[in-house]
């Protein structure tokens, strides 16, 4: 996400609840418990028994809040602590660390002055302040007699704690401690915290869903636990109505009914001489086509986030998504183009999801709800829009290409290396799995996401080792070795300086769902083509990064020795009409070499959506002869023109 306003106007951003990515003084490691085998799920079995609570509704809600892992005890993006994710965030909140950017402008169209600026940070609020919410680990403690810091610390009473939250509610309630999960719909729904009927509804039956088909999986501190499925459980959803909870202001929301959805639009607002914000008018898809999601996270709390985006002098992204529940906020039409990518051609033929979190600590986890709900819009969108659901059209922030050399250097790194791309596409229905045999042309990358943990710096100070943690990304070397440096890219560097290990720096990086063109195998090590070059990582046979693949890719025409890369794919000049300037189709810094293949994404004619004024009337969609194909070029996509390559299967 952008932290950029219109310099000349704006007063300085506040930014509320930013949280950290370590712990507060005084915090010991869940992981210092040193669990035996089967002691998770058996805390699970003491809990559910001593609260007369369906051991079966415990485990699943503890599922939707963190998938049973501890997180080393570290607080979650809303300030929740282990594996019932127990709110606490005042103790959770300070200075979160903020990932490189500030010199990105988001509408990314250079027909317009730049909207740049960032924002200050304020002090954080009184625990009087929060929403019960952000609040429940206080309550938890009064209900099950642990202290505030057993419940942030130890599973045994953070489990203890959920179990007497999910009692207390059914209690409140009016209902028994019965054994029937089909019971407690109305006490999960409470649990949310959501304040609004449809979020606590969507938070309820995903908890069941759950239940119904069940779930087995190793924590992130090594432990088996398992939910047998109950295939014929039927809660009882008029619950929800005891609940006195608000109903959503919905509005004219597109969003699918199996998620939580109001509206709260983004302002559209005329300022004087020729400047407005925070968005576009348009007509899509009459007028262009939809062709990406691009995910981001928001490196700031829910509060802010809408404050942002409320802002008229700001920027605009059509969803934001809160990380406890997974509600979601609309605040443009999809009709009409949000500022938010950095890329003016990716902005007009895409669709902005933003998800409450922070790039720079690992630790502060999103919520299975948060990824589930985004997951359902995400396959809504691509249905709506014919979207591929690969990682050439549903891009991170970090995935999309600078226009022209000189942005290179400021577009954006998040979602960053610590989303777990792998679950969300298994969410998405479109698995990472092999597509072709050990000797084929494509490899899309695929760590395990648990347990391969790169060591990334900067997260706090620059040098300075992040908190280790799992990742979907793997590092690019010029040799097939660990020692050998990694691949340099001269955009962001022109000088060809080495890509470092920050956490920022995606010079030397292919993350989960990126397929690339084979170029070598060498034991455990597989080369691909990156910004034209080799680049080697290591994918040994067991516990393999990558899985192999097939796919088109292309290459020079016979006879060219190199082939010019574009961030945008505009029209050529003579299709410009009168009244309209023509936007340069300039390339970037790198080549695409003889012999070099890339990965094809998809083929697009060229584009240049004309909108420089608040009045819709005279905006215009350019579109010429001249064709691109998309392609996985690095890091970041690129476009290459048709008429310069060749096509063919791997």
């Amino acid at each position: 996400m952008l932290r950029s306003t219109s310099l000349r106007r704006v007063a300085p951003v506040v930014l509320l609840l930013p949280l950290l990515s370590g712990a507060p003084t005084g915090w010991a490691p869940v992981a210092a418990e040193e669990p035996v085998a089967g002691s998770l799920q058996r805390q699970f079995t003491v809990a559910a028994e001593r609260h007369g609570v369906p051991q079966s509704v415990l485990l699943a809600v503890s599922y939707l809040q963190s998938r049973w892992d501890a997180h080393g005890g570290a607080p979650s993006v809303t300030g929740g602590y282990g594996p019932m994710h127990l709110t606490d965030a005042v103790t959770a909140l300070a200075e979160a660390p903020h990932h490189a950017e500030g010199v990105e402008d988001a509408r990314g169209d250079g027909s317009r002055t730049p909207r740049l600026g960032a924002g200050t940070r304020a002090a954080p609020p009184a625990a009087a302040a929060l929403p019960p919410r952000l609040r429940t680990l206080e309550r938890a403690a009064e209900l099950s007699g642990h202290t505030a810091e057993e419940l942030r610390t130890s599973t045994a009473a953070n489990i203890e704690g959920g179990a007497a939250l999910l009692a207390a509610a059914q209690r409140e309630a009016g209902l028994p401690a019965s054994t029937d999960p089909a019971a407690w719909y109305g006490a999960v729904a409470a649990y949310s915290g959501a304040d609004d009927s449809a979020t606590a509804t969507v938070y309820a039956d995903d908890v069941f869903d759950v239940i119904r088909t069940g779930e087995s999986r190793t924590t992130d501190s090594g432990q088996l636990v398992t939910l047998a499925a109950d295939p014929g459980v039927a809660p009882a959803t008029g619950q929800v109505a005891a609940l006195g909870l608000r109903a959503p202001a919905k509005g004219p929301v597109e969003c699918p009914p199996s998620v939580a959805c109001e509206w709260i639009p983004a302002p559209y607002e005329e300022f004087g001489d020729g400047d407005y914000g925070n968005h576009d008018l348009a007509d899509r898809p009459r007028s262009q086509s939809v062709d990406y999601i691009v995910i981001h996270d928001t490196e700031a709390s829910w509060d802010t986030t809408l404050k942002l985006v409320q802002d008229p002098t700001y920027v605009s992204w059509q969803y934001s998504l809160r990380s406890s529940d997974g509600h979601i906020a609309q605040h443009l039409s999809l009709k009409d183009v949000g500022w938010h990518a950095g890329n003016w051609f990716v902005n007009a033929k895409s669709v902005g999801l933003e998800h409450e979190g922070f790039l720079t600590s690992p630790d502060s986890w999103y919520t299975e709800a948060m990824y589930r709900t985004s997951a359902r819009l995400a396959r809504h969108l691509a249905k709506r829009y014919d979207v591929p659901l690969d990682r050439q059209h549903v891009l991170g922030h970090d995935n999309v290409p600078g226009t022209v050399t000189s942005s290179i250097k400021g577009m954006h790194t998040d979602p960053g290396p610590y989303w777990d791309w792998a679950h969300y596409f298994q969410l998405l229905g479109r698995p990472i799995t092999p597509s072709a045999g050990p000797n084929a042309g494509v490899v899309t990358i695929r760590p395990d996401y648990a347990s391969h943990r790169p060591v990334y710096t900067g997260c706090v100070a620059a040098g300075e080792a992040c908190a280790p943690h799992g990742s979907g990304a793997v590092r690019l070397h010029t040799a097939p070795s660990a020692d050998a440096p990694l691949v340099k890219d001269i955009g962001l560097r022109p000088g060809g300086q080495d890509s470092t290990t920050g956490v920022n720096d995606t010079g030397a990086r292919a993350s989960t769902g990126q397929s690339f063109a084979v170029a070598e195998r060498r034991g455990d090590w597989t080369a691909i083509w990156y910004l034209g070059q080799k680049a080697w990582f290591h994918n040994p046979k067991e516990g393999s990064t990558a899985v192999n693949a097939r796919g088109l890719v292309l290459t020079p025409k016979e006879g060219v020795a190199s082939v010019p890369v574009y961030g945008r794919a505009y029209p050529e000049a003579s299709a410009y009409p009168a009244g309209v300037p023509v936007q340069s189709v300039s390339p970037l810094p790198y080549k695409l070499l003889a012999g070099q293949r890339y990965v094809v994404g998809g083929r697009t004619p060229g584009e240049y959506y004309f909108a420089p004024t608040f009045d819709p009337t005279g905006h215009t969609v350019v579109r010429g002869q001249e064709e691109y194909y998309e392609i996985q070029f690095g890091h970041r996509v690129a476009f290459v023109k048709a008429a310069d390559v060749l096509v063919s299967r791997a």
